[in-house]
């Protein structure tokens, strides 16, 4: 390794189910988010701005989309010699059923050879899933600091929400005495933000153990972590401050794409000195009409807007006809608002079509409404 002697493994496997028909056919790392990006742009990104060289991408259900995107690491700056994003798939077995990633710590298990061929001395485990800026190599400095043998990250939440997470408790130096998976009550507000930073030799003799182990779940939260801390081991938990999302659901997806239009907006995907890559799409500028009314929106290249949009996020090649309206919602990729058609508090998925005069979403309702299939309008 080039920078810092420390190779990532994103973990991008998980089925995304809370988010529904979004997530039926592409893996919830591959989900669009923010007009331009897929939501593993992020991870990837902060590891290409970190100076991490290999990044491994683990990835499982419905992952051809997924592996064929990350397979493309010039997209990152990470397809120079002795870097690259390798996909890294379920080894196959002669049990079919076995052809899967049994769990998080598993995951890695499985790619202990992948780890090996390079022999870094750090290991850096993350989550494919969130949407924020970090600079790891900042939080590797700071294991190497307090002489970690594992150091996790961790984000103050509100306390009347910390049963929701892993909730890290520490002393006053930061060292984590004590791991509480989703507590009924939280001793503290550190989250886990499911990003680690392990002494590779170490994590790989708590991994071979944890494979003979018949009683494990194979995860980092529920085996590793526990056995590391029951272990005496030093573990430190490293403060993070800054934006970051766990977009599972399709309300915090809706949220996480209308914090764009806040302009003190703590994740800034216009910041020249963190830039996020992602996918170059040849596509025409966007189109505005002569009566097209637009406030407080963020608009991308190739949308056609003929009516109102308030309050919104436009995704590529979005249309909204003349006499549409557009609402307090986010409409993805393609996506058509006809003419006439109401969009109100929802999200609309890739290339779902409004048709003429229907009305989508409800301004009244709690949660966001997810248009996931054509709304027929007036023939």
């Amino acid at each position: 390794m080039k920078q810092n002697n420390m190779l990532a493994m994103i973990l991008a496997g998980g089925r995304g189910s809370r988010l529904h028909e979004l997530t039926n056919k592409v893996a919830k790392p591959a989900v669009s988010y923010g007009g331009k990006y897929r939501i593993v742009d992020f991870p990837l990104s902060n590891c290409a701005n970190s100076g991490i060289d290999v990044v491994g991408v683990l990835t499982q259900y419905e992952s051809i989309l997924l592996n064929s995107y990350v397979a493309a690491g010039r997209r990152w700056g990470l397809d120079a010699k002795d870097s690259g994003v390798y996909v890294l798939p379920p080894r196959e077995t002669a049990d079919s059923n076995l052809d899967v990633y049994r769990g998080t710590a598993d995951a890695i298990s499985q790619n202990i050879d992948f780890i090996d061929t390079y022999s870094p001395e750090y290991i850096l485990i993350l989550s494919g899933d969130h949407i924020y800026k970090m600079n790891y190599d900042k939080m590797l400095r700071a294991h190497k600091e307090n002489n970690a043998d594992a150091t996790i990250a961790v984000i103050p939440v509100p306390i009347k929400e910390a049963s929701r997470f892993g909730i890290m408790n520490t002393d006053e130096d930061g060292r984590i005495v004590e791991f509480e998976e989703k507590p009924e009550h939280p001793k503290s507000n550190l989250a886990s933000m499911g990003i680690y930073i392990f002494n590779r030799k170490l994590l790989r003799r708590m991994l071979v153990a944890d494979m003979k182990d018949p009683d494990s779940s194979h995860d980092f939260g529920k085996d590793i972590i526990p056995n590391l801390l029951n272990d005496g081991k030093s573990l430190y938990a490293y403060k993070f401050e800054g934006y970051w999302k766990d977009v599972g659901t399709i309300d915090s997806l809706w949220e996480a794409n209308m914090d764009l239009l806040d302009s003190n907006n703590e994740l800034d995907l216009s910041d020249p000195t963190w830039k996020i890559y992602t996918e170059d799409v040849t596509t025409l500028p966007h189109y505005v009409g002569p009566d097209a009314n637009i406030k407080r929106a963020f608009i991308t290249q190739g949308c056609r807007i003929e009516g109102e949009v308030k309050n919104s996020v436009l995704f590529t090649g979005v249309k909204v006809g003349v006499g549409a309206k557009v609402i307090d919602s986010v409409l993805m990729p393609g996506a058509e608002v006809e003419e006439g058609a109401v969009v109100t508090r929802a999200l609309v998925a890739d290339g779902v079509k409004i048709g003429k005069d229907a009305v989508a979403g409800d301004a009244k309702s709690e949660h966001i409404e997810l248009i996931a299939k054509r709304v027929k309008g007036v023939e």
